[in-house]
């Protein structure tokens, strides 16, 4: 009953401190399609699931890992229309900063920009919030890796590795419990790590799933479909049985 009452303006808190519509963006996200983000020592990564195309779509017109600058990748679950417009806002801002300051922009204020366009869409009357999340992953020009993740509220935070989407908690709390400092240091574990982080939640094996690599001083490379099937068969070799995580 309450939430009928408080969830159609964007701008009204209920009574007991709730904003719904920014909830119900929340809860958009959690549909979307599960995306892995982890950062190394010099390697950051990202791998998201691919829904099936029908057959005679062409498939390079569904993207969900996007280049913001030469040093600066994105991954979202949620909504892609929605998707499409933040990430040319954030491509802009990129260009933006880069012809102000003339240096690249640097993780931790693009991070916060994007965390800002969508807050901003939480408090004006007449806009609905950005139904997703991102994880965006690069590097400094100190050539530290970084990993943050936004969500529709606006709220912002870095992270060692993460997952949003569907299933999102379930490979959050796998990561939780793999994710070591020694793999930070191999850029070849990190890249396994994600591929078994996807692995928990997407059962078709690689043809499913796309991955994105960026190394310190290198351009982004998103591994072709042979490449991944060839991870996914060498993990699922390696993989040790473990219990379920629920």
């Amino acid at each position: 009953k309450m939430a009928s009452s408080y969830d159609h303006a964007i701008t009204v808190f209920s009574p007991d401190g709730h904003l719904f519509q920014v909830e119900y963006a929340q809860e958009a996200v959690k549909k979307g399609s599960t995306a892995v983000g982890l950062r190394g020592d010099s390697i950051v990564v990202l791998g998201v699931e691919k829904k099936s195309v029908p057959k005679l779509q062409d498939e390079r017109t569904v993207r969900k890992i996007h280049k913001l600058d030469d040093h600066v990748c994105m991954a979202f679950a949620g909504l892609t229309a929605d998707a499409r417009i933040l990430v040319n806002m954030a491509r802009v801002e990129c260009q933006s900063y880069r012809l102000t300051v003339e240096d690249p922009v640097s993780m931790s204020y693009i991070a916060r920009h994007i965390a800002s366009v969508k807050q901003h869409f939480t408090q004006r009357p007449g806009l609905r919030p950005f139904g997703l999340s991102t994880l965006i992953v690069g590097f400094d020009y100190d050539g530290s890796a970084h990993l943050f993740q936004t969500d529709p509220s606006g709220t912002y935070h870095e992270w060692k590795a993460n997952a949003i989407g569907r299933s999102g908690k379930t490979v959050s709390e796998f990561l939780e419990k793999h994710y070591t400092d020694e793999i930070a240091k191999s850029d070849e574990a990190c890249i396994k790590l994600t591929v078994r982080a996807l692995l928990e939640v997407v059962q078709s094996g690689g043809k499913n799933i796309e991955l994105a690599i960026m190394k310190k001083g290198q351009p982004l490379e998103i591994l072709d479909t042979k490449t991944v099937e060839k991870l996914v068969a060498e993990t699922k070799k390696k993989k040790v049985p473990t219990a379920t995580l629920r």
